[in-house]
């Protein structure tokens, strides 16, 4: 099929969040995210074009206050704003031409890997509930996810970067500017991620520097959010088909917790696949996306399908 992919914006709160519709040929509809502070372009188009092959359609957006959407201030994510930008998603790919809002799934990677979790938890009563969840070497939260990125800093960076946090937490509330922090550092830099795994950014979602305009720092402010944050407690609610991917040797987001954040709910399953958190975008990329679409062709098959093989 030929590859096309359209430019949409859909409302959410006060704003707009900015998208890439991939159109499909069953009826179906993938809603996607990148990371924390991950935008589109790096974060799904890997994935994306390969499930538009397959004959899937994929909304695949940017949330409020990065890349292309609206909303201020930049680079501050909020959790709970960045569940809602989820739930416009699902409203708006619902309205899609040639799309079945019975046969809708979620997937995610990292911090936002978490989100899907707790969103399909929480779906509106009054809205047809996602048909199946992707969740990607997530973040689902908990002590021991802490515990298993702090091993990878140093104890007077990770002090520093609690002291920005909460600077920058203050200062929000009356109207300052964010304190910024880089995404990625080495252990001993005062950074979101200083795991092992830090190098692989960039070979992972922007080679070469492919996307130039994609900021890859963050409010000092949701990092510590996003440590406090528990998303894996959701996944005994989570009515619809879950698959969880993890990568065995990951050390930023657990695989333990994650894996057991799949046995809690009632349709989950797990995969696992070797390397850290980024291997799903190297090494291990055919391997997760055969698991992947399997997944996804056997919860959202098109109505004359035949079953698989």
């Amino acid at each position: 099929m030929s590859m096309e992919r359209e430019n949409v914006r859909f409302t959410s709160g006060r704003d707009e969040c900015a998208a890439w519709y991939y159109p499909g040929t069953d009826g179906s509809c993938v809603i996607m995210a990148g990371g924390l502070a991950v935008t589109k372009e790096p974060g799904t188009d890997q994935f994306a074009r390969r499930f538009q092959e397959a004959g899937l359609g994929v909304l695949a957006f940017d949330y409020r206050g990065i890349g292309e959407s609206g909303g201020r201030p930049r680079q501050v994510l909020p959790m709970r704003r960045q569940r809602a930008d989820w739930h416009a998603a699902l409203a708006f790919a619902r309205t899609l031409p040639g799309v079945d809002p019975a046969r809708i799934a979620l997937w995610a990677f990292s911090a936002s890997g978490g989100h899907v979790l707790r969103v399909a938890a929480e779906t509106r009563d009054d809205a047809v509930p996602p048909a199946a969840v992707v969740a990607q070497t997530p973040n689902v939260g908990g002590f021991a996810a802490t515990r298993h990125t702090t091993r990878h800093q140093k104890p007077l960076a990770m002090l520093r970067f609690t002291a920005r946090g909460v600077l920058d937490a203050l200062g929000g509330l009356v109207g300052r500017a964010p304190l910024l922090v880089p995404l990625n550092g080495r252990p001993g830099e005062v950074a979101l991620i200083t795991t092992p795994d830090a190098a692989d950014t960039g070979p992972a979602l922007n080679p070469g520097g492919r996307y130039p305009e994609w900021r890859q720092e963050v409010a000092a402010r949701t990092g510590v959010a996003l440590a406090l944050y528990q998303p894996g407690r959701y996944a005994a609610r989570i009515p619809c088909p879950l698959l969880v991917v993890v990568c065995d040797q990951d050390a930023t987001a657990a695989p333990g917790p994650a894996a057991a954040a799949a046995r809690r709910a009632p349709h989950g399953d797990v995969v696992h696949l070797p390397g850290g958190h980024y291997a799903p975008f190297l090494g291990a990329h055919e391997q997760a996306l055969a698991a992947e679409l399997s997944f996804l062709r056997a919860h959202l098959p098109a109505a004359d399908a035949a079953p698989l093989a």
